[in-house]
């Protein structure tokens, strides 16, 4: 199939990914994980939800861990450029027959709730509270030092659809798996900001949150966390990684939270600003399409997933299989 065209007047104008809201069961133990191990900053904490920041954010919060009896994922959030672009962004949803409605959030101004085609919740707002630099802090960094989020990655029941959608949001697509047999999607990365993505969408059983993406300056600060992670009773956390991604270019390692939540520490990729910028495709079976050099990710990777809160999962349509590690 087709990839969806570069859509640069989209309805309404989402400048990038903003935050994410994570349900967790222990918030104690999550705390120590994203503030003691990763090195997230606190900008405010109540005995049911902890807010934080990375270090070159000014907004509020990036990630916010509430409290929950299940660990599902409450929320993604994106920013928008002007307050009218959330009016605009109701008529956009309206006309595809998708329910959404305004809602109070702590630090945000207005704020618009909505799903994806497929039933993923998007929180959209212009405004945060905004706070005082800590980049040039260096007695506040610890663990692997994270300076921002950098994407989502999501499990779609049907990618061709998913990049579709989000390309008429203004979204484009900067790399992709075909799958050769079907030629449908298999995978798509598609950004706002400037980088190869602020959200990817691999073929699984979804809606459903693969993996929750953070900045960081160089490989060396991944290295630095795998020794912190092994010696501090964390080696189990360790899922995939370090390996460079033939797709991004980018150094990675994944590790999952106590919950299970999947994050990705994540660096190195390149520029994609230049409007006509023409996407790379890869083929499903390519080795190097995972890992540059070549290792398969382990079937959990394909396997498993955050639930979205109120989202109904379902089967992929497109049943074609990459290649997995024994």
């Amino acid at each position: 199939m087709p990839l969806p065209p570069h859509n640069l007047y989209p309805a309404f104008n989402i400048l990038r990914l903003s935050h994410v809201e994570l349900g967790v069961t222990d918030l104690a133990k999550s705390r120590a994980f994203y503030v003691d191990l990763l090195g997230l900053q606190v900008t405010d904490e109540t005995d049911e939800v902890i807010y934080l920041r990375a270090m070159e954010e000014r907004g509020h919060h990036s990630v916010v861990l509430r409290r929950k009896p299940e660990a599902k994922v409450d929320v993604l959030g994106f920013k928008v450029f002007a307050e009218e672009d959330l009016d605009r962004a109701v008529t956009f949803f309206r006309e595809r027959d998708i329910e959404s409605r305004w809602i109070e959030r702590p630090y945000q101004g207005r704020t618009l709730l909505a799903r994806d085609l497929h039933g993923a919740p998007l929180e959209l707002y212009h405004k945060m509270d905004r706070l005082p630099h800590i980049h040039q802090k260096y007695a506040l960094y610890r663990g692997v030092r994270p300076l921002r989020i950098d994407h989502f990655n999501c499990f779609s029941p049907n990618v061709d659809e998913s990049a579709r959608f989000y390309a008429e949001m203004g979204f484009r697509v900067t790399e992709y798996t075909e799958d050769e047999d079907t030629k449908r999607l298999w995978a798509a990365w598609l950004h706002r900001k400037g980088g190869v993505h602020d959200i990817a969408f691999t073929n699984g059983r979804g809606p459903r949150l693969h993996h929750v993406a953070f900045w960081v300056p160089t490989p060396l600060n991944v290295i630095d966390l795998l020794d912190l992670m092994a010696t501090t009773g964390h080696i189990g956390a360790i899922e995939r990684g370090p390996g460079r991604h033939g797709i991004s270019n980018a150094f990675f390692l994944y590790i999952r939270d106590p919950d299970g939540h999947r994050i990705e520490i994540y660096c190195s990729d390149y520029q994609t600003v230049d409007p006509d910028h023409e996407p790379i495709k890869w083929d499903l079976k390519d080795p190097q399409r995972q890992t540059l050099w070549g290792a398969p990710a382990p079937r959990s990777w394909f396997e498993e997933g955050s639930v979205f809160a109120g989202a109904e999962v379902r089967d992929s349509d497109l049943k074609a299989q990459p290649i997995v590690a024994p």
